[in-house]
C-alpha cells in the first residue's frame, strides 16, 4: 500500500498526457483500489483503478470536447474532490485546464531531456542549477513576472526526450527512502532496484507543486534514455552481458521497463494506439469484481520486451492533420548489440519507421533522445570507435574500441553506423519528394548530450544524390536540469569547428568507415544553461527558442524565465 501524501487519496498526478482536438486523457496513481472521475465542463468520464507492485493507477479517458477550447477540469477520487487541491502548496496555482487542438493552429511544441529531482532551493541551485522546466511553469501559471521577449501563447504540448528520471544516480532524498528498505550496502547500493523504488522516484520527479500543476495542465510525451534504466544502457554486447551476470540486474530492467509502461508510456498512446495495446486492451476490458492486479503480466511485458525487443514497440508516431508528423523513436531497448551485427534499431523496428517517414505533410519531426546529427568531431570519432571494435585494425584495437565506446560514451546514432546510414537515406528519400509531397523541414528533436544546439544537413556532395526540397534539421535541449561539468564545454564546442570534423572524418576513412549520405554542421549554439525549448512551425520553416530559469532577488524559490537563444527558420 502506498503512503498517502497531502493531497489523501491522490497520491501523484494528475498528468495531462494524449490530447487531440476532441479528447484527453489524464493519468492519476491513488491510494487506494478506487473509481476516479474527471469533469470538464458538462462532459466526464470515468475509470476504474489497476493495480501494480502494490500501487493504484487510472487513465481516464474524456471524449467529446470541442476543438480549440480551454476547459477547467476537477479530478474526483471515489467520492472526494481530489484535484485542484483547495489548500497546501497547491493550491496557489491556477485552475488546471483542458486545452485541445484546434486543426490548422500552428503547433506549438516544448522539448527537453535529463532533469534530475533534487531540491529547488539555493543548495540544490548550486549543485545542479535551475530546473528549467520549473522556472517555466512558475512562469505559465502567471506567478513570476513576464520578461519582454516572452510569448503569452503557450504550447500545445511538451516532449520529453530522456532521463526524465536517474536510476543510477539517486538524490539524498531517494537514497533515504532505499535505506528504509535495503542496506545500501547491498547491491545495487545507491541505486534502484525493483518496481517500489521506481514508483517512489516518479513521486519525487513529479510531486514539486509548480511541475506537477505544469504537468497537470500542458499535455505530454515521454520517450526513455539509458539513465531511465542505467548509465550506457545498451551500449554494447559487452556491457549487457556484464550486467545480467550481477545478482540485481534482472530485477531492475523488469522495474524499469515495467514502471516505465505504467508511468511514461500509456499516455504516450493515442486512441488507437491503446486500442492496439493488448496490456491495455486487459485493462479497459475488465469487468471484474475488485481490483484488476496486473502484476504478474506487467513483469511478464517488461522481462520479454527486454529479451525480445521485437516483442513490444515503445516508439509512437502521432498526426496533427496535414501540418506536422511526430514520430517518437525508441534508441534504446530496440538495438541489435551481436558484435558481427550492430544496429541502434532492430530490423522490426526499422521497418517500422520506414512507413512512418512519409512525405505529405507540411513538416516531419522525429523525436530520438540521442542527437541523430552530433557536432560532426564527435560524429566521426564514435563511427571510428565502432570500426576499432569490429576489428577493423586487429584484435588488440578492437579491445581497446569496446573499452572506449563504454568509457567515453560513445553510444549513440553514429557508433552504429548502419542504422545511421539506413535512416539518413529514409530522410533524404522524404526530402527529395520520392514518398509523396516533401515537407517543408525535416527537424530531429534530442536530448542527451547535456548541452544544446541547432545543426543543418545536406546531401552528402560528391555522391551523386539529387536535391532535396526540406530542410533538414537537428535541434537539441539538454540538459532540463543536470549541466555539463565546464571542464567539457571545450571538448564539446571544439567538436563542433570544421577542422576536427575533417580530423574525425580522416580517423574514420582510415578505419574503412564509409562516407555518411549527409554533410552537416552546427549553425547555432551550443548552449550549456539548463533550457526547455520550444519549436513552432511555420509555412516554410520553423522558430524556436531556449528558455532558462534565474534567480533574482535572492528569490530561490521563484526563478524568473529568461531567454537563452532564438533561432528563426521560418523564412
Amino acid at each position: 500500500m502506498t503512503d498517502r501524501t497531502p493531497d489523501g487519496a491522490l497520491v501523484l498526478g494528475p498528468l495531462l498526457r494524449y490530447v487531440d482536438d476532441t479528447s484527453a486523457t489524464i493519468w492519476v496513481e491513488t491510494a487506494d483500489a478506487t473509481t476516479v472521475t474527471v469533469r470538464a465542463g458538462e462532459r466526464s468520464a470515468r475509470a476504474r483503478t489497476f493495480g501494480a507492485h502494490g500501487h493504484h493507477y487510472a487513465l481516464v479517458e474524456l471524449t467529446g470536447l470541442e476543438p480549440g477550447t480551454q476547459t477547467a477540469y476537477t479530478v474526483d477520487v471515489g467520492e472526494q474532490r481530489a484535484w485542484p487541491p483547495v489548500s497546501g502548496e497547491g493550491s496557489g496555482f491556477p485552475h488546471p485546464v483542458i486545452a485541445t487542438l484546434e486543426p490548422g493552429k500552428p503547433l506549438r511544441l516544448a522539448f527537453g531531456s535529463c532533469r534530475v529531482s533534487v531540491s529547488h532551493d539555493e543548495a540544490g541551485h548550486r549543485a545542479f542549477g535551475i530546473d528549467a522546466l520549473r522556472s517555466y511553469a512558475l512562469r505559465m501559471a502567471g506567478l513570476t513576472e513576464r520578461a519582454a521577449d516572452d510569448d503569452e501563447r503557450w504550447p500545445d504540448l511538451v516532449l520529453f526526450l530522456g532521463d526524465q528520471v536517474y536510476a543510477d544516480e539517486t538524490s539524498e532524498a531517494m537514497q533515504e527512502f532505499i535505506a528504509s528498505r535495503r542496506s545500501l550496502e547491498e547491491p545495487p547500493g545507491e541505486e534502484l532496484k525493483d518496481y517500489e523504488e521506481y514508483a517512489h522516484l516518479y513521486r519525487l520527479a513529479w510531486s514539486d507543486p509548480a511541475n506537477r500543476w505544469l504537468l497537470s495542465t500542458l499535455p505530454s510525451a515521454m520517450i526513455f534514455d539509458d539513465h531511465d534504466v542505467r548509465d550506457d544502457w545498451n551500449t554494447s554486447w559487452s556491457w549487457r552481458r556484464r550486467m545480467e551476470a550481477t545478482s540485481w540486474w534482472h530485477e531492475r530492467i523488469v522495474g524499469a521497463l515495467a514502471s516505465y509502461w505504467v508511468y511514461q508510456h500509456l499516455g504516450n498512446l493515442g486512441p488507437q494506439g491503446r486500442a492496439e495495446d493488448p496490456m491495455w486492451q486487459r485493462i479497459s476490458s475488465y469487468d471484474g469484481d475488485g481490483e484488476l492486479d496486473v502484476t504478474a503480466e506487467l513483469d511478464e511485458l517488461a522481462d520479454r520486451a527486454d529479451q525480445e525487443p521485437e516483442s513490444y514497440r515503445w516508439s509512437f508516431a502521432r498526426d496533427f492533420d496535414t501540418q506536422a508528423r511526430l514520430i517518437v523513436v525508441d534508441s534504446r531497448a530496440a538495438r541489435v548489440l551481436r558484435p558481427d551485427a550492430r544496429s541502434i534499431l532492430d530490423d522490426q523496428e526499422m521497418d517500422w519507421l520506414d512507413e512512418q517517414m512519409s512525405g505529405g505533410f507540411d513538416h516531419l519531426l522525429l523525436g530520438t533522445s540521442l542527437p541523430f546529427l552530433m557536432a560532426p568531431g564527435l560524429h566521426h570519432a564514435e563511427a571510428f570507435s565502432e570500426a576499432l571494435a569490429e576489428g577493423a585494425w586487429g584484435s588488440g584495437a578492437a579491445r581497446f574500441g569496446e573499452w572506449a565506446r563504454q568509457a567515453a560514451d560513445l553510444e549513440h546514432w553514429a557508433a552504429f553506423e548502419k542504422g545511421f546510414r539506413q535512416v539518413a537515406e529514409l530522410t533524404l528519400d522524404v526530402a527529395a519528394g520520392n514518398r509523396g509531397r516533401a515537407p517543408a523541414t525535416i527537424t530531429y528533436l534530442s536530448g542527451d548530450v547535456h548541452h544544446s544546439y541547432v545543426a543543418e544537413a545536406v546531401p552528402a556532395p560528391h555522391q551523386g544524390r539529387p536535391l532535396v526540397a526540406s530542410r533538414i534539421l537537428q535541434a537539441v535541449c539538454s540538459p532540463i536540469r543536470n549541466p555539463l561539468p565546464r571542464f567539457m564545454h571545450a571538448v564539446t564546442g571544439g567538436a563542433a569547428h570544421r577542422s576536427l570534423g575533417v580530423v574525425g572524418r580522416g580517423l574514420s576513412k582510415a578505419a574503412r568507415v564509409p562516407a555518411p549520405p549527409l554533410a552537416w554542421e552546427v549553425t547555432h549554439g551550443p548552449w550549456y544553461d539548463n533550457n526547455l525549448a520550444v519549436l513552432e512551425l511555420k509555412p516554410a520553416g520553423v522558430r524556436m527558442w531556449w528558455t532558462a530559469g534565474e534567480v533574482t532577488e535572492g528569490r530561490h524559490d521563484r526563478p524568473v524565465l529568461r531567454r537563452v537563444a532564438t533561432v528563426d527558420l521560418s523564412g
